[in-house]
């Protein structure tokens, strides 16, 4: 059976542990000032139970000390989503120049210093960057210097510097006479970075994945699989049968699994015969909120849906329907990209993780063949979505799109589409999407011009 979720908890206080927990899901880090104050003294309320509960029922490790809680997740598999946490103020992605840059950021620090000028770390990181093939760092280019602002901000936001004199926004201005002093916070820094195993040692990004499921004896497979199977149930929105390995959606059909994570978290279980998954009527345990606030994209990304269901009501019987690549498929492809472009030298062979050949690696037990029928999904070619967003512009007007897309449909909808794509609604396949059945949820949205709120902003009505 599966443990007991909030074993010690009084049902009063089960809101504010399930609160507790949530904030630490969706959150990266949190210290005395991030998210906010004050949520770091609700969290550590809970440290010890949520401890137990996450080791026991995710296989995750808590780290909770008087100044940051984090928590360290088993990556079972790698999704092109989780670098939602790296952005700047105003929200948009990391791309790779300030993911490279954070890293030499972070590696620039030393223990034996508690502070350091913005000038000596920009000297110390700036041959390391230059070192590496394409990325280089120029303090004359504005690009560069942006980046450098927007990793700076980032470490600030989550306590890992605090500016104690100085101006980041002087030095952008001007690298000669601006400058600026941090703390460093060590600890802080530490948890921000905490790869599975040493990066040097990896030939594969495959080698960042757990393999306790694999390695282990039969008694322990099946806890693993549990807990693998409640990690697939908190970190995507949906997980269909059909996709999942086999005893991964074994564990879901059965009873324990996503009731424990019911109660851990205070989402409700929704099971259909295609999956299952957890539903947030709050939105408050997500990254990307939908439907409602969220800009155009996430306006546009429901529109389109209220689209494709009049679609598929019409002409329904006549669409082709095409069988969905299991989630093992899509993982063999992300690996061999990122895996295209890994820096091989200076690997040291003898110690290195890969995605081990000799002991049933990653890849081989991921193409075991599903025990549930293949899942097929209507197909939508990219020409009617390409119409569908022309409509949609004609019926609410280009403005309403706001200035960044009212004259850029092609981006809007490509946007729309990576939106439902994360969300597991739609499957970019060539030539098209296909439709999944969670997008089911959303045949209500109706196709009209969103409610605006007394603050502005726009969101969806459903129906």
């Amino acid at each position: 059976m599966a443990p007991s979720a909030a074993a010690n908890v009084q049902l009063s206080d089960l809101g504010s542990y399930q609160h507790a927990v949530r904030l630490v899901l969706t959150h990266d880090v949190i210290t005395a000032t991030h998210p906010r104050p004050g949520i770091l003294e609700q969290v550590l309320r809970w440290a010890d139970q949520m401890t137990k509960d996450f080791r026991d029922l995710l296989g995750y490790t808590l780290i909770a000390t008087t100044r940051q809680v984090r928590v360290i997740r088993r990556l079972d598999a790698l999704d092109p989503t989780q670098s939602a946490s790296f952005s700047s103020k105003s929200g948009r992605p990391f791309d790779r120049r300030r993911l490279a840059y954070l890293c030499l950021v972070l590696a620039s620090f030393q223990r034996s210093r508690v502070e350091i000028s913005l000038a000596d770390l920009v000297r110390a990181f700036t041959p390391a960057a230059n070192a590496i093939e394409g990325l280089g760092f120029d303090p004359t280019v504005t690009a560069h210097k942006a980046a450098v602002v927007d990793v700076l901000d980032w470490l600030v936001d989550r306590g890992a510097l605090k500016l104690s004199d100085g101006s980041l926004e002087a030095w952008a201005q001007d690298t000669e006479s601006g400058d600026a002093l941090y703390d460093i916070d060590h600890d802080i820094c530490a948890a921000l970075f905490r790869p599975a195993r040493p990066l040097q040692h990896l030939t594969s990004a495959a080698g960042l994945l757990d393999a306790t499921f694999v390695s282990a004896k039969r008694g322990a497979q099946r806890e693993a699989a549990a807990q693998r199977a409640a990690r697939a149930l908190v970190e995507y929105p949906v997980v269909y049968y059909a996709r999942a390995e086999p005893e991964i959606a074994e564990a879901l059909r059965s009873q324990g699994v996503a009731e424990n994570l019911a109660r851990l978290t205070g989402l409700a279980v929704e099971r259909r015969a295609e999956g299952i998954m957890l539903a947030d009527a709050g939105g408050r345990f997500t990254d990307r909120p939908f439907p409602g606030r969220g800009g155009a994209v996430n306006r546009a990304a429901g529109l389109l849906l209220a689209k494709i269901a009049d679609l598929l009501e019409d002409q329904g019987e006549t669409l082709t329907s095409l069988e969905v690549p299991a989630d093992a498929e899509d993982q063999r492809d992300l690996l061999t990209r990122i895996d295209s472009a890994l820096p091989m030298a200076g690997v040291v062979r003898e110690l290195a993780w890969s995605a081990p050949a000799e002991n049933h690696d990653y890849h081989e037990r991921t193409v075991v063949p599903p025990l549930a029928p293949a899942l097929l999904a209507p197909f939508v070619e990219l020409s009617r979505l390409h119409v569908m967003i022309g409509e949609l512009y004609d019926e609410l007007g280009a403005a309403s799109f706001t200035i960044t897309w009212q004259h850029d449909r092609r981006g809007l909808l490509n946007a729309a589409l990576a939106l439902l794509a994360d969300l597991r609604l739609l499957r970019p396949v060539p030539g098209g999407v296909l439709v999944l059945p969670a997008a089911a949820r959303y045949r209500t949205i109706k196709l009209a011009l969103p409610v605006r709120h007394a603050d502005g902003q726009m969101a969806l009505e459903l129906g």
